[in-house]
């Protein structure tokens, strides 16, 4: 195992370990959404296929695009805190 691949085992386990902890301690109102889901998903196989560059960033670039839609989506539904 070279050291590129060592560094995309890491980083792979080191993202799914902030995922887990987000899935189990987040509180309901920051619960992941699907859409939030679907983006990691992408962003963890670009990682995987990083090897394969047009492929890899392909992959990373749709998870960024549905990381941006479902905070877009996510910053519509809110409320103002305080009422004047």
């Amino acid at each position: 195992m070279n050291i590129s691949s060592l560094y995309i085992v890491l980083s792979v386990i080191v993202l799914l370990v902030i995922a887990l902890l987000v899935f189990f301690t987040g509180n309901a109102k920051n619960r992941l959404t699907a859409l939030a889901s679907l983006a990691f998903a992408f962003v963890l196989a670009g990682i995987f296929f990083g090897e394969n560059r047009i492929i890899g960033y392909s992959l990373m670039s749709i998870g960024m695009v549905f990381a941006l839609m479902d905070i877009f989506r996510r910053s519509g539904n809110r409320k103002p805190d305080t009422e004047d």
